[in-house]
C-alpha cells in the first residue's frame, strides 16, 4: 500500500510529482484487516484527489479487503453460532469479525455450503467397512428429511447421505439407498439395517440390498407403540413388562415372555397385543443374533439416529424460514458433516467383529479364511 501511494503521490519532499501533482498525501485510517483467521488493526494511508477535491482510498487496500473468507471457520462461526442465536445475530458477528459487509458474509457462506453439498453428495465410500445402517426421518419446519447413517466395524458412525421427502417412502428411500450403492457403499459382507418400524422404509431396504441384510426394528418404538393404546396405569406396568422382556439375552426365552404379553393384552386392549405381534421378530434380530449383551445397547433401537437428529435441531431449529429445497439441502449437508466429525464410537464397539462373523452366518455367507 505504501507502494502504491508512491507511484500515484510520489516520494516525500520530492519535487516532481507523477500526474501532475493530482494526488497527495493524506495521513492515516484506523482500520482491522484479517490476516489468516486473525482480525488484525492497522493504520492504512490515505490520498487526497485535489482534482475531484476528495479522499480516496488505495486499490491494494480494496483487495486486502476482497480476499475470500477462511471458508472453515466462517461455516463454524455461523452454523455452530445457530446453536445458541438466530441466523441475522451469527451472520452479524461474522461480519463484525472479518470486518466485511453482510452481502460478503452471506455471498461466502452460500458459496462455502454449497461446496459442502456437493462433496458430501458425492464422497466414495468405498474405503469404509459398514456392518450397520441406520435411517430415519427429521421434521425440519414442516419438511421431512431422511437420513441415512452408517456404523463401520470400528464402531465409527458416519453420515451418508439424506432425501427431501414428505413421508418415509419406499420409492424416494430407495432413491437414497441407490445413491449410496452409486458411491461405493459396500454391503457384500452382511449388513444390520436399523429402523422404526416404517414399512416404506422395510420394503425399499430389502428390495435395495436384499439377501445381503436383516432388519432389526427398534424395540423403543415398538414398546412405545403397544403401550399408547393403555391407558396411564397399564401404560407405566407393560412398558416395564416389555423392556424386562427385551433384556433377556436368549432368544427363546424374550420370545416366550413377550408372546405371554400379547396373550395379557388380548385381554385388556386389542389394538396393542396387535401391535405387538406386528414385526415381533424383526424387533428380536440381535437376539436371533446372540450380541443382545454385546451389543444390544446401541444396536436394538434407533438412539444413535436420534441423537444425530436432535444435534441437527440444535443447529437448525432457529432457522425461520426456507427459501428454497436448495437452501435446506446446504444448511442440512454443513450440519451433518459439523455433526459428523464430534460422533463418538458406538458403545463396546470392539465387539463388533462378532457382529460382522453372525451376519454372514445368518445370512449364509462365505467367510473369508483368516491366515
Amino acid at each position: 500500500m505504501q507502494d502504491e501511494v508512491v507511484q500515484k503521490a510520489g516520494e516525500k519532499y520530492a519535487r516532481a510529482k507523477p500526474f501532475d501533482g493530482q494526488f497527495s498525501r493524506w495521513g492515516y485510517n484506523p482500520v482491522s484487516v484479517r490476516i489468516g483467521e486473525e482480525k488484525v488493526k492497522m493504520e492504512i494511508p490515505r490520498l487526497y484527489d485535489n482534482k475531484a477535491e476528495e479522499t480516496v482510498g488505495l486499490a491494494n487496500y480494496q483487495k486486502l479487503k476482497e480476499i475470500e473468507l477462511p471458508s472453515e471457520q466462517l461455516l463454524k462461526k455461523i452454523i455452530l453460532g445457530l446453536s445458541e442465536h438466530d441466523y441475522k445475530t451469527v451472520t452479524q458477528q461474522a461480519i463484525e469479525s472479518f470486518g466485511l459487509s453482510q452481502s460478503s458474509v452471506s455471498r461466502a457462506f452460500m458459496e462455502q455450503s454449497s461446496k459442502t453439498l456437493e462433496d458430501f453428495e458425492q464422497r466414495d465410500l468405498s474405503h469404509y467397512d459398514f456392518v450397520a445402517l441406520l435411517i430415519d426421518g427429521k421434521h425440519l419446519l414442516k419438511e421431512q428429511v431422511v437420513i441415512a447413517l452408517g456404523v463401520t466395524r470400528k464402531g465409527d458412525k458416519v453420515p451418508l447421505g439424506f432425501i427431501q421427502t414428505t413421508t418415509e417412502n419406499a420409492k424416494a428411500v430407495k432413491g437414497l439407498l441407490q445413491d449410496l450403492l452409486a458411491r461405493n457403499f459396500q454391503f457384500d459382507e452382511g449388513l444390520l439395517a436399523i429402523i422404526d418400524g416404517a414399512k416404506g422404509l422395510s420394503k425399499a431396504i430389502k428390495e435395495v440390498f436384499g439377501e445381503f441384510v436383516v432388519i432389526q426394528r427398534c424395540q423403543w418404538h415398538k414398546r412405545e407403540d403397544v403401550v399408547s393404546y393403555l391407558n396411564k396405569e397399564e401404560e407405566e406396568r407393560y412398558r416395564g413388562k416389555l423392556q424386562r422382556a427385551y433384556l433377556e439375552p436368549d432368544y427363546q426365552t424374550a420370545r416366550s415372555k413377550l408372546l405371554e404379553i400379547k396373550e395379557e393384552l388380548k385381554q385388556i386392549n386389542r389394538n396393542a397385543a396387535n401391535s405387538l405381534q406386528e414385526g415381533l421378530e424383526e424387533t428380536l434380530t440381535l437376539h436371533k443374533l446372540g450380541l443382545i449383551e454385546e451389543l444390544g445397547v446401541s444396536l436394538t433401537t434407533t438412539n444413535i439416529i436420534e441423537n444425530l437428529n436432535s444435534q441437527l435441531n440444535k443447529y437448525l431449529g432457529r432457522i425461520k424460514r426456507w427459501v428454497n429445497p436448495e437452501m435446506q439441502a446446504r444448511w442440512v449437508a454443513v450440519a451433518l458433516v459439523e455433526v459428523g466429525k464430534k460422533m463418538r464410537r458406538i458403545n463396546n464397539y470392539k465387539k463388533l467383529y462378532l457382529l460382522r462373523t453372525a451376519l454372514k452366518t445368518e445370512l449364509k455367507l462365505k467367510q473369508q479364511k483368516v491366515a
